[in-house]
């Protein structure tokens, strides 16, 4: 919608209309944006969750949304009177205690965090699937002079100091009950 005041136009964007949607931290959004690629427009769409709100609704407002996309923290802070901006939809509201929620940040890093820790290194090589029968055959093959050995090295599994005092915890509960 586009704002006229006296025949000159001053903005497409529909102040009242965003002032009213009453975007606050806590809430999960669905902004459309507007993509121009070479000569065609597009609508891109960023769910979120809206993080911060920043002057409320005066001419310089923004939000601040973010979402996780294939487990990587994506952060976007948009102008609340964008013409870039199509629309704003409100998906859910959450009752949240306060206005700005950056900790959500360190929480999702957090947790990260202890899925890795019960995570395990290893690495398997298809030489330790070689069985024994196959293996009588190519000791009694003689190796050709001026041959190189393209055989891989065979690796062990690896076990972190974590993942060794975890199995240590276990075979101790066992060993309790």
């Amino acid at each position: 919608m586009t704002t006229v005041i006296d025949n000159v136009t001053i903005s497409s964007v529909d102040h009242k209309a965003r002032k009213d949607l009453g975007v606050r931290a806590g809430d999960t959004v669905r902004v459309y944006q507007k993509v121009q690629e070479k000569d065609k427009i597009r609508l891109q769409v960023f769910e979120g969750l809206v993080l911060a709100v920043k002057h409320g609704t005066e001419a310089g407002a923004s939000f601040t949304v973010r979402k996780v996309s294939s487990g990587v923290g994506m952060e976007r802070v948009f102008p609340l009177y964008s013409p870039m901006i199509e629309k704003i939809e409100i998906v859910r509201r959450s009752k949240v205690r306060r206005s700005k929620l950056y900790f959500i940040r360190e929480k999702a890093a957090k947790e990260i965090r202890r899925q890795m820790r019960n995570m395990r290194l290893m690495f398997v090589s298809s030489a330790d699937l070689v069985t024994p029968e196959e293996e009588e055959k190519s000791e009694e093959a003689p190796a050709e002079e001026g041959a190189e050995n393209t055989e891989a090295p065979v690796e062990a599994e690896v076990k972190t100091e974590e993942t060794s005092s975890e199995e240590a915890s276990k075979e101790e509960e066992k060993k309790a009950e």
